[in-house]
């Protein structure tokens, strides 16, 4: 009768047991001085060798003629527990005998000597599953155990074995098997087999293994089936791994920015039966694949799935960065989690593609930061080939550093079309700088409102009037208002649109649509925002009246005289005390309301 490959070739003494000598070192120096522990856990990762360094102890315990820690397995000892026929040994199933009806049955047993052996062995596999009235029933008896009872323990998930139990065994950890290590296992295997294993396949399968050296003694199993020579292509085919092929494909589309081609592939995948949140998972191993051999490309090789083979994740890597992998990684992290509660799969995995094509849709800082990227790539263009452009200015990056802090509001249009002549090209020598005195705009104030400031002050000083305040907010409110949103928080942005503003003089009068807007709008924290906004787009110290729509069409024009336009004290210029100066400008007015 055939015999799996993982059963036949089940670990006998404890130097047969692959990457866990930390361990087997330990259990075979107890068992040769007789240091024995009556209770262990072994923990770890499933096909790591728990259960069988179990058996290998329970033999080594037992045998009449142990060789340097290690059972014989020839003693009429060995041979029984090999078998099963001595029931002094026994291994039970957690899972299946969880109640705390059968652990009182063993530790009413327990209490008798055994019949064959010298010391009673009881493996217990998965104890995580026990009930908790089921560990109580255990913990008596493995904290004063007879001399004839051994107690040993197995579990892969150790945070639910109870504290009270975990401190009354000797705990033994058993780490994943390194892929290295399960290759030469499984070559070896397949040496004594007669299997036909090539190194390549061999290297694919350790990775598949996932560090479970049972998992791939299964999977050679499963290969050396479909008969052959085994290579990496075999073992693609053999496992159904080949629409790995597709995915690596998927990803290419997305690499090159190719929403079209990928959304086509994701739909061919579609209708072949592929399951949408299993096409998105495989796209999350391969950027994960990828992202490891991009950061840790020495010793990451243990890290990787194993699906992909190394010219494909060479080829892959080349396209793309660390950053972009981690923004994939996470538009797929994301949208595997909400496919749980999505009522249209399809959508939901087009949307995601989509995403990962552009990056700019995603509409988070991803998309900022794809923005940002394009940005930089545009003026690395400008530095390196700065006569790309017929007459461009010498000050290109400036010009795009003004668009990239611009904000995307369109310009009202201006009052008369003036052709515009590009201005030659000012040398060093040429351009003393600004004055002193000269106030430097941003480069984001509109072009209307820095033209009637040239024209105010064009001004011939004279005993002449001024003429009427330029009311230059009506131009640049709409940017204004972008910055004092900028600014503020959510609960207080929302008003603003309900909120439009004028120049007169050198304040800026913000008129509500009613009360509740303008109780808003009057916190001293959003007042000191606009005033600061505002003198700082408009060069110049402004001050803030907030008041109502009604009460804005109830009040008359405010006289212009020469004497207070050529005032020039502190009130001018925004000294002194605002209130006062309110009031003194505005005397006469018994229906405003100054805030």
């Amino acid at each position: 009768m055939y015999q799996a490959l993982y059963r036949k070739w089940r670990p006998k003494t404890f130097e047969d047991v692959i990457g866990q000598s930390h361990i087997t070192e330990t259990l075979k120096r107890q068992v040769a001085d007789g240091r024995l522990s009556h209770a262990y856990l072994f923990t770890g990762t499933r096909g790591t060798g728990k259960t069988t360094c179990a058996k290998i102890l329970s033999k080594a315990v037992n045998c009449e003629h142990p060789v340097d820690g290690n059972p014989c397995n020839c003693c009429p000892s060995c041979l029984g527990i090999e078998s099963g026929g001595f029931l002094d040994v026994l291994e039970l199933d957690a899972a299946s005998n969880n109640g705390v009806e059968q652990i009182r049955a063993l530790r009413d047993e327990a209490v008798y000597a055994p019949a064959n052996v010298k010391k009673r062995v009881y493996i217990v596999d998965e104890v995580h599953m026990l009930s908790t009235s089921a560990f109580n029933a255990l913990l008596k008896i493995l904290e004063e155990p007879p001399e004839h009872l051994m107690f040993i323990l197995a579990t892969t998930e150790l945070h639910k074995v109870p504290a009270t139990i975990l401190s009354r065994c000797q705990r033994f950890s058993f780490k994943r098997i390194t892929p290295e290590d399960v290759q030469k296992r499984l070559q070896y295997v397949a040496q004594q087999e007669q299997i036909d294993l090539r190194e390549d396949g061999a290297e694919l399968l350790s990775r598949l293994s996932d560090g479970a050296l049972r998992d791939g003694l299964s999977l050679l199993d499963q290969c050396a089936a479909a008969g052959g020579v085994i290579d990496a292509r075999s073992v693609l085919d053999t496992l159904g791994l080949a629409g790995n092929l597709q995915t690596a494909q998927l990803m290419r589309y997305i690499m090159a920015e190719d929403a079209q081609s990928a959304l086509m592939l994701l739909g061919d995948l579609y209708a072949a039966g592929k399951d949408m949140g299993a096409v998105l998972n495989a796209l999350s191993t391969l950027a994960r694949d990828l992202l490891i051999r991009m950061t840790a490309p020495k010793g990451g090789t243990a890290l990787l799935s194993g699906g992909y083979d190394i010219a494909t994740l060479e080829e892959l890597g080349q396209c793309t960065s660390a950053p972009r992998l981690i923004a994939i990684l996470t538009t797929l992290q994301d949208t595997s989690a909400r496919l749980l509660r999505s009522t249209n799969l399809r959508t939901d995995a087009e949307l995601c593609v989509l995403k990962l094509c552009d990056q700019s849709l995603s509409g988070d800082i991803t998309a900022l930061v794809s923005r940002m990227k394009r940005l930089e790539n545009a003026m690395k263009h400008i530095y390196e080939n700065p006569n790309v452009t017929a007459g461009a200015p010498a000050s290109a990056p400036a010009s795009v550093a003004a668009s990239m802090s611009k904000p995307s509001v369109s310009a009202p249009a201006p009052a008369e079309d003036i052709p515009w002549e590009e201005p030659p090209l000012p040398s060093d020598a040429d351009d003393p700088g600004p004055s002193e005195n000269e106030p430097i705009y941003p480069v984001s104030m509109p072009v209307q409102a820095s033209a009637a400031r040239e024209k105010v002050s064009a001004v011939p000083k004279d005993n002449t009037p001024p003429p009427a305040p330029v009311h230059e907010v009506d131009d640049c409110w709409p940017q204004l208002l972008e910055l004092f949103k900028a600014k503020l928080p959510m609960a207080k942005r929302a008003f603003l649109n309900m909120a439009g503003g004028h120049m007169e003089g050198q304040q800026l009068i913000v008129e509500c649509d009613n009360d509740l807007v303008k109780t808003t709008l009057c916190k001293d924290d959003v007042v000191e925002v606009f005033k600061t906004t505002a003198s700082e787009v408009l060069g110049k110290p402004v001050a803030v009246q907030v008041i109502t729509r009604s009460a804005a069409a109830q009040r008359p024009a405010a006289p212009q005289t020469p004497a207070a336009s050529a005032h020039t004290g502190p009130e001018r210029m925004g000294g002194g005390d605002p209130l006062n100066n309110l009031l003194s400008k505005m005397q006469g007015f018994d229906n405003l309301k100054i805030n």
